[in-house]
């Protein structure tokens, strides 16, 4: 099992500042990477200006401006770049919002603007990462959780693993988030 041995000697050099490793750890990952992607979009609009692709390479730019990133295995690296999407995705979604009410700029015709998210999206997306960032505050496992479940698309199983707490822990904590967020997200998007 090579492939595995390598990922993890370029995981430790990664961790310990050597800038070529993330190259190297992408390389090993990148299938799962651009699956984590395609993932990602298929909850996104169909007209969405960011590919499984650009994603991936977006994600990729985040991380190599890190010295260090401390992922000790392929499902904490894939954590972080779960989690780097989800940034990227909620970044585009307020850039969406701000372009809608103006933001300081020359106003462009809406015809030579691609469309991103439509307006209730954008709000969607931005209700949730609010009501995650409170949720966390509040019960920072159960954030976790949700976040290694829908953004980086882990298993029951493997989230408990990464965290280092028992699969009915964590079952617990999915169930109890998704119930919350729900409710939050219901009540920021309003009736």
């Amino acid at each position: 099992m090579p492939e595995a041995n390598d990922l993890t000697r370029w995981l430790d050099e990664l961790r310990g500042g050597d800038p070529t490793a993330l190259d190297q750890v992408v390389r090993v990952l990148y299938g799962e990477l651009q699956t984590l992607a395609r993932t990602r979009m298929r909850h996104e609009r169909s007209e969405h200006t960011l590919s499984a692709t650009a994603l991936v390479n977006e994600v990729y730019l985040k991380l190599a401006a890190h010295n260090r990133i401390g992922a000790a295995s392929r499902t904490q690296f894939m954590a972080v770049a779960a989690n780097t999407m989800r940034r990227i995705l909620v970044d585009y979604a307020r850039t969406r919002k701000r372009q809608k009410r103006g933001g300081g700029e020359v106003p462009i015709p809406l015809e030579e603007v691609e469309e991103f998210l439509s307006e209730e999206e954008a709000e969607e997306v931005l209700a949730l990462d609010a009501a995650i960032a409170r949720l966390s505050e509040r019960n920072p496992r159960a954030a976790e959780v949700v976040e290694q479940r829908f953004y980086a698309g882990l298993t029951l199983e493997e989230t408990a693993q990464l965290l280092g707490v028992s699969d009915r822990t964590v079952r617990r904590d999915w169930l109890v988030a998704r119930a919350w967020l729900r409710k939050e997200v219901a009540e920021d998007m309003g009736p």
